[in-house]
């Protein structure tokens, strides 16, 4: 499948509307819209996290995929279901996606400790950019989850893609330098705070 852009302004959302991949117009707070825009802020940010060189090569190379992957969802949600018979076949995201997600996080979950506690978003690099994705790639599946008559494999993957971005974070932070939430300890008692 080819995808040509001859132009990039063309002025059309100029009014606060664009066009769905059906070419039908709807606003640009639509919730198909919202949806596929909180995709694209989670392509960009895995985009950062590759360029930042702190994760490791067959990682970044996981996360090249899912960034294609990231642009069927988008062109997923671009197009409203349909029954029209003569309507013709859309890029659709389909189970065999959600199944390499879910081998790669048995995969890396495999080599990690144990958790003790939850996990504190940071730690290195790597680790702070992957739970920043995580995060986006939550506010994509609640905004996808708006989204009337969208495909239900969408949000199964972007559920299955947040579990493999916090995965990735623990590996990235080598499971022993990863903060850990102590409930309470920093919390003063009236005694401490009269001294």
């Amino acid at each position: 499948m080819t995808v040509n852009l001859t132009r990039i302004y063309t002025k059309l959302g100029d009014k606060g509307e664009t066009h769905l991949g059906d070419m039908s117009r709807v606003p640009k707070t639509h919730p198909r819209i919202e949806a596929y825009g909180v995709v694209d802020e989670l392509n960009a940010l895995l985009g950062l996290a590759i360029a930042s060189g702190s994760l490791p090569e067959p990682h970044a190379e996981w996360m090249r995929r899912v960034q294609n992957d990231l642009f069927d969802v988008g062109a997923d949600l671009s197009v409203p279901e349909t029954d029209d018979p003569d309507a013709r076949e859309r890029l659709r995201v389909l189970p065999e996606q959600i199944t390499w997600l879910e081998e790669r996080c048995d995969e890396v979950n495999a080599t990690v400790a144990p958790l003790r506690s939850f996990v504190l978003p940071g730690g290195t690099l790597g680790a702070a950019h992957l739970h920043v994705c995580r995060t986006v790639c939550r506010r994509a599946e609640r905004r996808a989850l708006s989204v009337e008559d969208a495909n239900p494999e969408i949000v199964r993957y972007l559920n299955r893609l947040s579990d493999l971005l916090f995965i990735l974070s623990r590996a990235a932070n080598g499971g022993g330098a990863e903060p850990l939430w102590e409930p309470g300890r920093y919390r003063s008692s009236p005694e401490q705070d009269s001294a």
